[in-house]
């Protein structure tokens, strides 16, 4: 699904003719029903999906943040885009945990359908192409150069590239709120996140961004995932998942 040749420190990944499975989790520190389906979203990295054929991405909404815990991973555009793709779909409310799947929302992800719909999708062509290539920057960043091509022209107007830094084996001591007591860990955590990225001429583009990590981020733990995604249907194209190469 994806080559991933690793020179020194710097990384390279291009994507592959079939198409892979975007998975956003959106979630908090905050809400007692969250755990199970963290745990579910790093399970996904036990295997063979992850990144050849399943994209996976840890979002934490600050909209639990009132309950007496505050999420420190939480970022309110996390919270608008669920909102939003929410929108799309005509669905009247948000909720936690929600699971995402191409931009759609996937109530069965812990049961075989999850597999199932995954092996559905990466069926079928991919309509866009990526490539990433990621260095170390100064301080805690990555350093990313992304290109991508629309393989159906007919989504131009519509189509737009994202990109997102995350890092895994997180985990928080939980002292307030429903999750008191507990100590919750989490993988495929998105740090920062940049787009939309409009498609120029010829259906083409080439972004170089510099995407911040936590102060104390261990590079090996961290990655970096783009995307193509129809803003109008919140259908994705193409997805590509890109983990740190050592330094």
């Amino acid at each position: 699904m994806f080559v991933n040749p690793a020179q020194g420190a710097q990384c390279r990944a291009v994507s592959g003719p079939h198409t892979a499975a975007l998975v956003e989790l959106y979630t908090s520190e905050g809400c007692s029903s969250c755990p199970p389906a963290d745990r579910w979203l790093s399970g996904l990295g036990g295997g063979d999906k992850v990144p050849a054929r399943v994209v996976p991405l840890a979002l934490h909404v600050d909209y639990w943040d009132y309950i007496g815990w505050k999420d420190p991973y939480a970022k309110r555009e996390f919270s608008l885009r669920q909102r939003k793709l929410s929108q799309l779909q005509r669905m009247a409310l948000v909720y936690t945990p929600q699971v995402l799947l191409q931009g759609r929302d996937f109530r069965g992800w812990g049961t075989p359908a999850f597999d199932a719909a995954v092996a559905r999708i990466t069926a079928q062509p991919a309509r866009a192409s990526i490539s990433l290539l990621v260095r170390q920057g100064a301080g805690r960043a990555l350093v990313v150069e992304a290109g991508a091509e629309l393989l159906d022209p007919a989504q131009q107007a519509d189509a737009a590239l994202y990109l997102a830094a995350y890092e895994s084996r997180l985990s928080s001591t939980i002292t307030a709120g429903e999750n008191r007591g507990r100590t919750l860990a989490h993988d495929y955590v998105v740090l920062e996140w940049q787009g939309p990225f409009a498609f120029g001429p010829g259906a083409r583009l080439l972004e170089r961004r510099e995407l911040a990590l936590l102060p104390r981020a261990a590079a090996g733990n961290s990655g970096v995932v783009g995307f193509v995604q129809n803003r109008r249907t919140a259908e994705v194209l193409q997805a590509l998942m890109l983990p740190a190469c050592p330094g």
